[in-house]
């Protein structure tokens, strides 16, 4: 009798448990909590998955994912993620359990150089069993110590490990696990719980809702806190960063990873109505094909293309859309109206008739110094002869109305002249182009390049001519097909060049940084971004392709740091003596209408000094050594050698001689 009733016992026990556990996960009430309402307010990034396991082991099981690991700076950023992942490796069955239940890895600055993560696990009606709390502590091994304390009446669980000294915070929050190395994260997400911010902000719900909820995993971003997180890196970001942070809202993207490594991201973008004026008129002006590719060099290393249906459409919106900002539309027009009074000509009909359907900014890898970037205005054309007779008159009036006196010079068979307006395209078209201030221009086809150094223009010319545009680069071509043929905003960065550009415009310490993580950088060989308008939103597509680092190197196309400076002149015995002695390199004089141009030694020491006549060398030639004694002389006619040159060396004595 005593054993039956143990048993009746133990079976009734049994009963009542999973009496129990139908009433937690079947009859219950159902008051889950959204996971995004426990994210603080600040989040810069947010990352969501609803396979996390299964997502985490494709990323961590890809070509680029296992080449950045042997980085220092990205072994730190995902050190927070990997020991997470320590915690549950001895259960693995655990973590698989996990699959399945949305995963929420949200990025917050906690310091002006430092980020901390934080993590929202949805649990479901699990979460109401009191037994998972308890199981926690099987988790954990001697080198665990599980403590307890409240914080506004939630209890936060504290494991830290006896070996890193470091603690995870974490707390259950109604079906919610949420889970921190920052305590202060952890603490915020209980603030938000009872007043949620970012979850309920119109603009975030906007975004989440166009995104779903499939694919391998969701990317946000929040650029009110941007400018935040990249000061991690400068103190002084660049002006683009700020435009990022006042005239975008979120992104929301969802993202491919295929097997060569290329991941792919599509979503939509929200932008602000209260700062950015440029960005909603290109939303209500349409899409256009892309066609500078076709004059842009293959050294460039940023293209970024506005399309429109046409650009006296976006330029009327551009227009319409100021006017909500009366003080900002009356400075602007005040503006155009000077320089039409003054020049005697009309904007609209001499400069926005003609213009087509895109414009586009190049920066574009230096022939002459690693410490500069060329950059380049370009407009593609409704009609190239009306444009050349519009900007004729225009260069014109200035002829008259200013002491500005330039004689257009021809370059190989394209005409070089100057629009001496300053500031003419910041006036016209925003802050955006203030690079343009005296521009040079040219035209090549149905193409209108601007750009404040001639030298610029010389060498897309010279590109053009040669065939060695962005079109004819297969890798280019491949790349571009990722994306849509029509788009309002395209950006495409050649990363190679890119990092070329940038480190030759950086500091010492930047430098050595940049060398060190070279690698590192460069095996994503082409970024690109598109935006197409969608309703209010901005449709978006980001595309990352992944590289072998040595082949990138092997790709003579992506080949960084391949200019030379001119070597230093060396003396040479009279056996060693050729023809080729007399064989220059280009000069590349800023100033067109100048008489001579020079180069220095850096003792300041004169290295050679030529006349000019339009930009050429014509006239006397001479080249010193350092101590000052002439090396070389002989003179030009319109850029070419002629009559006899003569070489010296250091001590005057007349070594070699040339008759061209």
């Amino acid at each position: 009798m005593t054993k039956k009733r143990i048993l009746y016992g133990l079976l009734a026990l049994l009963t009542l448990y999973l009496c129990y556990l139908a009433y937690i996960f079947i009859l219950s009430p159902k008051t889950n909590l959204q996971s995004i309402y426990l994210i603080p307010k600040d989040a810069v990034f947010i990352i969501e998955s609803e396979r996390p396991v299964e997502s985490w082991q494709q990323i961590s099981e890809s070509k680029a994912w296992q080449h950045l690991q042997g980085n220092a700076y990205f072994s730190e950023l995902t050190e927070n993620i990997q020991r997470v992942d320590t915690v549950f490796n001895d259960n693995h069955k655990l973590f698989e359990f996990f699959d399945g239940r949305s995963l929420f890895i949200s990025v917050h600055m906690v310091s002006p150089k430092d980020y901390g993560l934080f993590y929202v696990l949805d649990l479901k009606r699990l979460a109401k069993l009191q037994l998972l709390k308890t199981y926690l502590n099987t988790l954990l091994n001697e080198g665990y110590v599980l403590s307890k304390r409240t914080y506004h009446e939630h209890e936060i669980l504290e494991v830290h490990d006896r070996e890193s000294k470091e603690t995870m915070y974490l707390a259950f929050i109604k079906n919610q696990l949420v889970a921190s190395y920052t305590h202060t994260l952890v603490e915020a997400s209980i603030d938000q719980y009872q007043e949620p911010v970012l979850g309920r902000n119109l603009n975030f719900i906007e975004i989440n809702q166009k995104v779903g909820h499939e694919d391998l995993f969701r990317l946000y971003v929040q650029y009110n806190y941007f400018d935040d997180y990249v000061k991690r890196f400068t103190d002084r970001p660049s002006d683009w960063v700020r435009r990022v942070s006042e005239n975008f809202l979120f992104s929301g993207f969802y993202f491919d990873l295929d097997s060569k490594s290329t991941l792919t991201a599509n979503g939509y973008t929200n932008i602000s109505s209260v700062n950015e004026y440029y960005l909603e008129a290109l939303q209500k002006s349409g899409t256009a094909e892309r066609s500078i590719p076709a004059i842009a060099p293959k050294r460039t290393a940023l293209y970024i293309s506005y399309g429109f249906n046409s650009f006296p459409e976006f330029y009327q919106n551009f227009e319409l859309v100021q006017q909500n900002d009366p003080a900002q539309f009356e400075s602007y027009q005040q503006g155009i109206e000077k320089v039409e009074k003054f020049l005697k000509i009309n904007v609209k009909e001499n400069f926005v008739s003609w213009i087509g359907n895109e414009i586009a900014v190049l920066q574009i890898q230096s022939q002459i110094s690693e410490s500069q970037n060329d950059m380049a205005l370009v407009l593609k054309t409704k009609d190239a002869d009306d444009a050349k007779r519009n900007l004729d008159f225009v260069v014109e009036q200035i002829r008259k109305k200013t002491p500005v006196k330039f004689k257009a010079v021809d370059y190989k068979g394209y005409e070089i002249n100057f629009l001496s307006i300053k500031g003419f395209f910041k006036m016209l078209l925003g802050g955006r182009f203030n690079e343009f201030d005296k521009p040079y221009f040219t035209q090549i086809e149905d193409f209108v390049v601007f750009s404040d150094n001639p030298n610029t223009l010389k060498g897309i010319i010279d590109h053009f001519i040669e065939g060695a545009v962005l079109t004819a680069s297969e890798e280019f071509r491949d790349f571009d097909a990722k994306f849509d043929s029509e788009s309002t905003v395209f950006v495409y960065g050649n990363i190679p060049i890119l990092y070329d550009n940038l480190y030759g415009l950086a500091d010492a310490t930047t430098k050595q940084k940049m060398r060190k993580n070279k690698d590192f950088i460069i095996c994503f060989p082409q970024v690109g971004l598109q935006l197409t308008p969608e309703d209010d939103l901005f449709e978006s597509r980001l595309v990352i392709n992944y590289q072998d680092v040595e082949e990138v190197k092997r790709n003579s196309q992506f080949t960084a740091g391949n200019q030379q400076s001119n070597p230093q002149p060396t003396v040479a015995t009279s056996e060693e003596i050729t023809d080729a002695i007399f064989n220059l390199k280009p000069i590349y004089p800023n100033d067109l209408n100048a008489k001579s141009f020079s180069k220095l030694y850096a003792n300041g020491a004169t290295k050679f000094e030529v006349d000019l006549k339009d930009g050429l060398k014509h006239g006397r030639y001479t080249e010193y050594y350092p101590n000052g004694n002439e090396r070389i002389t002989g003179r030009f006619r319109n850029d070419v050698q002629v009559g006899t040159w003569r070489y010296f060396d250091e001590e005057g004595n007349l070594i070699h001689k040339k008759r061209f």
